[in-house]
């Protein structure tokens, strides 16, 4: 007959049993004051770091970048005070103010033409392009922090996705699902007028090739697109900035009802209200004047709004 543990047994069991929870809890505890010493040796090393590089951290917006990622590894925001140890080493919180009422100030001047949703690129370039100095150059990553510095504002600005596209809204308006499909769309569509623009027009298109003996070879007919598409998005992609303001078959995109109807599948009553909702938000602006009819819908916010706007506004 087998016999039942008795008081002995289980009064060893327990002490055995507490005996592996005191040596887990020394064991745990080990591991964080090690941890904890390993992260006070690399703050103390990120900030001997920060203080000889403060120029880098402050002029070059890759290296400042580079200095953000190390300093969230620690669990070091060097925006959380303006008047913390960071702040009075770098100065980098002054920095991101200055550049949010930068920010503010050019999503105010432009939103007459946008409806106060601009491209976050957009936003970027205009930016670099009010600072000059190349020294002062700013990145969309530099953009991103400063904006999330601007929601003690309250809810007036935020960064939202279109696609593949950030677009930085600059009014309290909430944008469904039907709207960033236009907006989508808009891009799309954008992107597939320059490449026909640049098929049918030679003489743009002989800005984006290096010889235009290369146009006058393939843009005579359209059944060449596929051997110099590539040409295409490499120009596009790398071409220097004095080159781009040059592409005006770039400068908008636009949709019609339509259109968004028949890719979109949608009725043309749905259509047609999220349309005339983007149009009375002022995200959009209307074309009457073509031969076939059809009312265009324009937007600013996902193409340059240097063609609706001077410089000297921004």
């Amino acid at each position: 007959m087998r016999r039942r543990p008795g008081i002995g047994g289980l009064q060893t069991a327990a002490a055995a049993k507490d005996q592996y929870r005191k040596l887990g809890e020394n064991v745990a505890k080990l591991k964080m004051d090690l941890m904890k010493e390993q992260l006070a040796t690399f703050r103390s090393q990120l900030e001997d770091f920060a203080r000889k590089h403060k120029n880098d951290i402050r002029k070059n917006p890759a290296f400042r970048s580079q200095f953000h990622e190390m300093c969230a590894k620690v669990g070091v925001d060097p925006l959380a005070s303006n008047k913390g140890f960071w702040a009075e080493l770098l100065g980098i919180g002054d920095f991101y103010y200055e550049l949010g009422v930068q920010i503010v100030d050019i999503c105010l001047a432009t939103r007459p033409h946008n409806g106060g949703l601009i491209n976050l690129e957009e936003l970027c370039r205009l930016l670099n392009q009010r600072r000059k100095s190349a020294r002062e150059a700013v990145t969309e990553d530099d953009c991103l922090r400063a904006i999330s510095k601007l929601k003690v504002l309250g809810n007036g600005f935020e960064v939202i996705s279109v696609g593949k596209r950030k677009l930085v809204r600059s009014v309290p308006t909430e944008l469904n699902k039907d709207h960033n499909e236009i907006l989508e769309l808009a891009q799309v569509l954008l992107f597939l007028i320059f490449l026909r623009t640049a098929l049918l027009n030679p003489t743009s298109f002989s800005l984006l090739c290096s010889s235009t003996s290369d146009v006058d070879a393939y843009a005579c007919s359209e059944q060449h697109f596929a051997k110099f598409w590539w040409i295409i998005i490499g120009r596009v992609k790398f071409a220097p900035p004095f080159e781009r303001k040059n592409w005006n078959f770039m400068a908008h995109g636009f949709v019609t009802v339509e259109e968004v109807a028949r890719r979109l599948s949608w009725s043309s009553g749905r259509a047609t209200d999220a349309l005339e909702t983007l149009l009375d938000e002022g995200l959009a602006m209307i074309d009457d004047g073509h031969r076939d009819g059809k009312r265009r819908y324009w937007f600013p916010c996902v193409s340059s709004i240097a063609s609706f706007v001077g410089n000297e506004t921004v």
